[in-house]
């Protein structure tokens, strides 16, 4: 057998020859380290290079450099602190997602017992090579994937890979995966793959993909770009009227270069991070952990939410729900491993009369049990009751504690067993009785029970048993049959003890939905967001689940109903992807082939999973959502959001969160752009109205300060709109200041733009200062507007939004009283007919934003139900 190198990895050998990362790692796939290769990591520069061609990053920075050429360098310093921030922020994000990869390296098993050269060693399992022998025993991770040579009774649990609920029977001659987990028994296996020629290999090469911009980035991207274009071919043309006119050159370039400051709303980023920063924080306290913050705003955009089953959907535990024996049937209540809860006959609790058959077979499963069950430990890492063995065997111990019945019987000591494999189908034990006779216990898969060799049973009984069994089956239930007699004496083989056995009955087991499933998934369409569910158990769980929960309603139209495979998927054999909502037995590539097939349609993705086998399709889709409690590290590091209570509910709060994050930054740029525009039509029209200078560069300036910094930052923590939930998501398509914005943000500057030129012409008309009326004019609307705008004008929820505009407002007085401020800025005291005028201003600007945004809201109203329609 190959020996490992005692210092070094093949992987680091690799590397140390000097080999690229390419041929190190087609060394490592033909070697078989048990080491998952993951990308080398982008260097900082790099990173901090990609966050800085962002095209609106590039105007913030050509701001900086044209207020430094102006010698302003306050405003410098602010716009260039945002952009430190901004990018910082985005560089860690960053660092923080790509750890999604190298979580693979992290979940192989430590170490693993291997036979080499005749001894049986302890070693690191990234030194396990193929061709290793693998001594496998309850409770060890499997080191790599391997076929076994020797099992007995060996039971593992795949869910982490495959999605099933249900640990799967191992035979000689299986294959077993790396990172799967041994639940009961024992075996011998030859290593076959490992490293990128293994299971989690194949993951990692899946995951090892460049993660695309969030919606809300490409809409910020395209608004940079445009707004870079227009603003200097506005600005070129402020400079050139004036030089026309024969103001001077050096004044003029001044001018434009304060109106190209202005005009950009360089406190975006700040409000696009408070916003989202806000969101996080909100989402935490409603146990919702962001790990990218864009994450917070995709999941507004979000159209369809992909979600796997085992733990997500359903309780992640297997229970019983029904019992049936010849003579009735019985219902249980209960979720968990607790042994709490009640046994019904016909909807009411058991009689006395009645629980006796029900009890005898939950005796004979507790009997034939090799699980066993762990009390809550308050000081330990959960306070639950916990399955100690195969959560099917824990759940029928469970039910034997509802019924009554002891999951121990010391007074029925086992002395033979022949345990359950996949070519029986049965698992059967030998208990010696207090009369000293052998009891036999027996239980297994129907087909495998319910035969005329093994029971003595009429065949109208097994009949009827035939059918319940099947009946169940379709709805999703693992069922069992049970069985019992007696001997006098124990056989050689405890299996030539079965037969003439007396049928006691059948156990349905199922996992069952959470509690709060159905309501989350109506919620979801009441938002327009369509549910699909994406597993690796049975199709006739996955069915059975889906219907229950609302994945599968009467109401769909245009969609197929039928349960599509994975087997379907890799054929080719489903012309639409899209037109399924439940798909079952997928591998984690085909995962991968439905959320991509969404997006290829245009839709938001939003996937949620907690396994391996989640992992790339987590990473791929526009958000990632990770169970936090029960996920593996893989799902939690490639996701953007882990939900720390693993309910799906959390997701509709992060929605709606997501929506009004969305919501503030589209009201921030209405009303930022609105008055960055209403600033140039100001300088346009001005000198054509006799105003020949309507305002000067430091006035300008302060303006934009006043307006776009506190004021404009707090309209990032505005609370959700009403009726947030009940609105589809917005197109993917769509412009972010699509859907009446740009109607919004253009009335807006012309109202400002018209009521400040009004003031201003008055003033002048008057004989007064009418720079400085136009200057107070200009802020007092700008003002008026951020408070016309909110979507719940008199809520507490923020208030630090009109605290921040009565701040701005304040300034703008000091900056027409304070002589420091009027030296600077060139202002002049105002009366109060002047100061009348402003307020007027402000007002009609108020007034004009409740008047635009209700008109928008009820026309997206009727927009809306004309697409409905």
């Amino acid at each position: 057998m190959p020996t490992a190198a005692a210092d070094r990895t093949p992987a680091t050998a690799a590397l140390e020859e000097g080999l690229s990362e390419a041929e190190a790692a087609r060394r490592l796939a033909d070697e078989g380290p048990n080491e998952v290769a993951a990308a080398p990591p982008v260097p900082l520069h790099r990173r901090i290079r990609a966050q800085l061609l962002d095209p609106l990053i590039l105007v913030l920075l050509a701001a900086v450099v044209l207020t430094l050429a102006i010698r302003d360098h306050t405003d410098a310093l602010v716009i260039g602190l945002v952009v430190l921030v901004n990018t910082t922020v985005g560089v860690v994000q960053e660092i923080r997602a790509d750890n999604a990869i190298r979580a693979l390296s992290a979940l192989s098993a430590p170490h693993a017992r291997v036979r080499r050269d005749g001894a049986v060693r302890d070693v690191p399992s990234a030194s396990v090579v193929p061709g290793d022998v693998l001594l496998l025993g309850e409770g060890d991770i499997v080191a790599a994937d391997a076929e076994l040579a020797d099992a007995s009774a060996l039971l593992l649990d795949e869910s982490m890979l495959t999605g099933e609920s249900v640990p799967v029977d191992k035979d000689a001659g299986s294959t077993v995966s790396a990172g799967t987990v041994v639940v009961r028994g024992r075996g011998v296996a030859v290593v076959t793959a490992t490293g990128s020629a293994g299971a989690l290999g194949r993951i990692a090469a899946l995951l090892d993909d460049r993660r695309e911009p969030t919606p809300l980035q490409r809409r910020l991207a395209a608004l940079g770009r445009v707004l870079a274009a227009v603003t200097l071919v506005l600005c070129a043309l402020v400079l050139v009227l004036g030089t026309v006119r024969g103001l001077p050159l050096g004044t003029m370039a001044v001018t434009s270069i304060s109106l190209a400051v202005a005009a950009v709303p360089e406190s975006l980023p700040a409000v696009v991070t408070l916003a989202l920063a806000l969101g996080a924080r909100r989402m935490v306290a409603r146990h919702a952990l962001v790990r990218r913050l864009p994450a917070v705003e995709t999941l507004g955009s979000v159209s369809v939410l992909a979600t796997d089953k085992t733990g997500t959907l359903t309780e992640g535990r297997m229970v019983v729900q029904h019992v049936w024996t010849p003579e009735l049937e019985a219902e249980f209540t209960g979720v968990g491993y607790e042994p709490e809860g009640d046994v019904l006959v016909a909807g009411r609790p058991a009689t006395a009369d009645e629980l006796p058959p029900v009890a005898a077979l939950l005796t004979v499963t507790a009997l034939c049990n090799d699980a066993a069950l762990r009390p809550p430990d308050p000081e330990g890492p959960t306070d639950r009751w916990a399955a100690l063995g195969d959560p099917m065997e824990a759940a029928l111990l469970v039910a034997a504690a509802k019924a009554g019945r002891a999951p121990d019987h010391p007074a029925y000591p086992r002395i033979a067993e022949a345990p359950f494999d996949s070519l029986r189908k049965r698992m059967s034990t030998l208990h010696r009785t207090p009369e000293g006779r052998v009891l036999v216990c027996l239980k297994g898969a129907p087909e495998a029970v319910l035969d005329p060799a093994v029971l003595r049973d009429r065949p109208d009984t097994l009949a009827r048993a035939h059918e319940h069994a099947a009946d169940w089956a379709a709805r999703g239930h693992r069922v069992l049959a049970v069985a019992s007699g007696t001997r006098d004496t124990p056989p050689d083989e405890a299996a030539d003890a079965e037969h003439g056995l007396d049928l006691l009955g059948l156990v349905a087991l199922s996992d069952p939905p959470k509690p709060h499933a159905a309501a989350t998934l109506a919620s979801c369409r009441a938002a327009g967001i369509t549910p699909v569910l994406i597993t690796g158990d049975h199709p006739a769980t996955a069915e059975a689940i889906a219907s229950r929960v609302g994945v599968l309603t009467d109401d769909d139209t245009g969609t197929d109903r039928r349960v599509v495979t994975g087997g379907d998927v890799a054929a080719g054999t489903v012309s639409d992807l899209t037109a399924v909502r439940v798909f079952a037995r997928t591998d984690p590539g085909q995962k991968l082939d439905i959320v991509e097939a969404w997006r290829a349609r245009g839709a938001v993705t939003a996937m949620t999973g907690d396994g391996v086998n989640d992992g790339p399709a987590l990473h791929r889709a526009d958000i990632g959502v990770a169970m936090g409690a029960r996920g593996t590290e893989v799902a939690r590091q490639a996701a953007d959001l882990v939900l720390t209570d693993d309910e799906l509910s959390t997701v509709v709060a992060a929605v709606e969160e997501g929506r009004r994050v969305y919501d503030n930054i589209r009201r921030f740029l209405v009303y930022g752009m609105a008055g960055g525009a209403a600033e140039i039509l100001i300088m346009l029209l001005g000198p054509l109205l006799g105003l020949t200078l309507p305002l000067r560069a430091g006035q300008i300036l302060w303006i934009n300060l006043l307006t776009h910094g506190l004021t404009g930052v707090a309209m990032g923590a505005e609370p959700a709109s009403p009726g947030a939930m009940r609105r589809p998501p917005r197109p993917p398509e769509q412009h972010i200041l699509g859907s009446g914005a740009w109607q919004r943000l253009l009335v807006l500057a012309a109202v400002v733009t018209a009521a400040s030129l009004g003031a201003g012409l008055a003033a002048e008309a008057f004989g007064l200062a009418w720079q400085s009326v136009l200057f107070a004019a200009l802020l007092a609307a700008q003002l008026g507007v951020v408070l016309g705008l909110r979507a719940r004008l008199f809520t507490r929820a923020n208030l630090f939004l009109p605290l921040s505009a009565l701040a701005s407002a304040l300034l703008g007085a000091a900056a027409l009283t304070l002589p420091f401020l009027r030296s600077v800025l060139q202002t002049e005291p105002l009366g109060w007919a002047e100061a009348g005028l402003a307020l007027a201003c402000a007002a009609v600007a108020f007034g004009a934003a409740r008047i635009v945004r209700t008109a928008f809201h009820t026309s997206g109203r009727r927009e809306r139900a004309a697409l409905r329609d």
